[in-house]
């Protein structure tokens, strides 16, 4: 997501830090290509405008002139502007703390894909707030709109409301109420009927829902690849229902961003979660800064880690930790590690949310890399013997050409595997000859890596064994 937007603003603030001093002039230069560059994202005029007023007064400003780093300076100023644009340093949560059952009302246009984000957001519900959802949809006038919601049910296991033929949202709502109360459900969600356009009549069958049933959240479901079509829904259903928040889907495919930066700013409504996939556990909270830190290219270490803990087998975490700490790393644990990264989104998803990784995902996708080269992997360790993998020294000619047809891979491919472990393995004895694990934390600021986020974007400063460049050339490491 995002990646045009960064693309243009990486190159313009890598201009600004390869200057020793900056004039005046260079910043008047560097906010007119930013005002370019968010435009051809789809940022609302407006939006745009108010932006580059407000980052240039502060920016053209004496304590970032005569700066040690004024380059650092402007991009912390923009930083810290994008947060503002985006609502925040703090995500907005959802509102759960009232007697049950909690209603949350979705609504939106059709094909914005309202139903999918109602089970998502059930299955979100249930899984990190602990609480007890339902799904009713009240969607009549779509065909098997009702049956649609069910099937998600099932598939999310939370359960929806049976359907009774003829019934209206208004009927339908006052039962689910009624359910929802003697199932001692705690969040009920409501997915009312999607409209083509802004339609009065269905408007007032909203509202007369939102009367029967006293949401405590009303969500516009919008699709962020319409741009500023998806800012204008947002405008028009504030003014007939009273908006809590904003659910942003296709957010993965929105390589602008248009939607996301001019929303909050235009609506005022707060943009509380991102589709993200089609799987029915892709949406996450929306974070502000954590946004603004990947437009930059500053990347996205605290999500990474939360999707870590999220896929990670504990267990499996502590023995990796403590054959690490002996600096023992065999092409089982190489298995496991490529394991732990299809999990967790694939190769191009962590390479965009790394610190300094920017250069290494545009050498991924201009080498046509993806994620068959991770399964491509697994297949060779497949194809070893027991033995092997405990001791990769053993893989002589013979048994390269052998794991080789066993694969369906090359000679070459099982050599570049075998180097590419051979290169993590030298990293993992460097961390161990550096203290572990917490020396290793050490380095980044701390203990745990506090300061993993306060780096400057572009700092080096690497590790030794790996590179230099903060983090390790994937790119580089899966083409060998």
């Amino acid at each position: 997501m995002f990646d045009s937007l960064s693309d243009r603003l990486g190159g313009v603030f890598d201009k600004l830090r390869g200057r020793g001093a900056l004039r005046e002039q260079d910043v008047l230069d560097a906010m007119r290509e930013v005002r370019i560059a968010l435009l051809e994202a789809d940022v609302a005029l407006p939006v745009v405008r108010r932006f580059v007023e407000q980052v240039t007064e502060k920016a053209v400003g004496q304590s970032v002139l005569r700066s040690v780093t004024p380059g650092q300076q402007v991009v912390k100023i923009v930083n810290d502007a994008l947060v503002e644009m985006l609502g925040g340093e703090e995500p907005v949560e959802l509102e759960l703390a009232a007697s049950p059952p909690v209603v949350i009302m979705m609504v939106g246009l059709q094909g914005s894909g309202k139903t999918t984000t109602t089970a998502k957001l059930a299955k979100l519900i249930r899984d990190k707030h602990g609480k007890k959802p339902m799904m009713a949809s009240l969607d009549v006038n779509r065909p098997a709109a009702q049956e649609q919601l069910a099937v998600l049910g099932q598939q999310v296991d939370v359960a929806t409301l049976p359907v009774i033929a003829g019934q209206q949202p208004t009927e339908i709502a006052t039962r689910a109420l009624q359910a929802a109360k003697l199932q001692a459900i705690d969040v009920l969600l409501l997915d009312t009927a999607g409209r083509l356009h802004v339609d009065q009549q269905l408007m007032d069958e909203m509202q007369a829902v939102a009367g029967i049933s006293e949401p405590k959240e009303v969500l516009l479901v919008v699709d962020a690849l319409t741009g500023q079509d998806a800012v204008n829904v947002a405008q028009s259903f504030g003014s007939q229902v009273d908006l809590s928040g904003v659910v942003l889907t296709r957010m993965d495919g929105d390589a602008r961003g248009g939607a996301a930066l001019s929303m909050r700013a235009v609506t005022g409504k707060p943009i509380k979660f991102a589709g993200t996939g089609e799987k029915l556990d892709a949406i996450e909270v929306f974070h502000p800064s954590r946004v603004a830190n990947r437009i930059l290219g500053m990347g996205d270490i605290v999500s990474i880690v939360e999707k870590a803990a999220e896929t990670i087998q504990e267990e499996e975490a502590e023995e990796m930790a403590k054959r690490m700490a002996k600096g023992l790393f065999d092409l089982n644990d190489l298995r496991s590690q490529l394991g732990q990264m299809r999990k967790m989104g694939g190769i191009g998803m962590l390479a965009g949310m790394l610190p300094g990784m920017k250069k290494a995902k545009q050498a991924m996708a201009a080498s046509n890399m993806d994620d068959k080269v991770l399964i491509h992997m697994d297949a060779i360790i497949s194809s070893m013997t027991p033995k092997e993998r405990a001791a990769p020294a053993l893989m002589n000619a013979k048994r390269k050409r052998r794991v080789a047809a066993g694969s369906g891979t090359q000679v070459q491919d099982v050599n570049k595997l075998l180097k590419m472990h051979l290169e993590m393995s030298k990293a993992m004895k460097q961390i161990r000859k550096m203290g572990g694990l917490q020396g290793l934390a050490s380095m980044f600021g701390g203990g745990g890596g506090g300061g993993m986020g306060g780096s400057p974007p572009g700092a080096g400063g690497g590790l030794p064994g790996l590179g230099g460049g903060g983090a390790p050339d994937l790119s580089r490491l899966l083409k060998k």
